[in-house]
């Protein structure tokens, strides 16, 4: 399967798009890094799903392959799991925070993953945003050090979905996720 050919990235904005980023959902954070309950329609529907933006990359057949969602609405996911968040940030800082990195496992060599960032990078820098934060999971450090992120707390989650809370700050980011 040629997996970069025709891939589209943008900002979801379809009733069907919704559908498949709620099953993406389910596959990710239930089947894969199980931290929700198994359910028989297997979708998961976010409990910040209203206030989340989704940065999708669809294939050439419309099927969605991976998935980024950003939010600036506090509070965020990592207010309920850490006490004095902003403490442990660095001050005076436009903060938004990204959640639920999803790429189908077919397609994680490749674009896919560097497409949904550098939107994602274009869309924070156009809404003022010079740092996020994240809960990246334990399995992906070396990734997310990569991309620049700092751990700035001890991990939070449960021993089978751990995750670490990290920041990125626009000065840290990579280059090609600035222009």
């Amino acid at each position: 399967m040629d997996t970069n050919k025709q891939l589209t990235f943008k900002i979801a904005d379809d009733p069907e798009e919704f559908e498949q980023i709620h099953r993406m959902n389910y596959a990710t954070f239930v089947d894969e890094i199980p931290q929700h309950p198994k359910n028989s329609e297997q979708v998961l529907v976010d409990k910040f799903h209203g206030d989340s933006i989704y940065v999708i990359c669809l294939n050439e057949i419309k099927e969605l392959v991976g998935m980024i969602c950003i939010r600036d609405k506090r509070p965020f996911s990592l207010d309920s799991k850490i006490n004095n968040l902003d403490d442990l940030l660095p001050p005076n800082r436009q903060v938004c925070e990204i959640r639920l990195l999803s790429v189908k496992k077919e397609y994680r060599i490749g674009r896919v993953f560097y497409g949904l960032i550098r939107l994602l990078g274009h869309y924070c820098l156009s809404r003022g945003f010079n740092m996020a934060i994240i809960s990246g999971t334990t399995r992906q450090l070396k990734l997310y050090g990569h991309l620049g992120f700092k751990v700035f707390a001890n991990p939070v989650g449960t021993p089978d979905a751990l995750y670490y809370p990290m920041y990125l700050t626009v000065e840290d980011a990579l280059p090609e996720f600035r222009s």
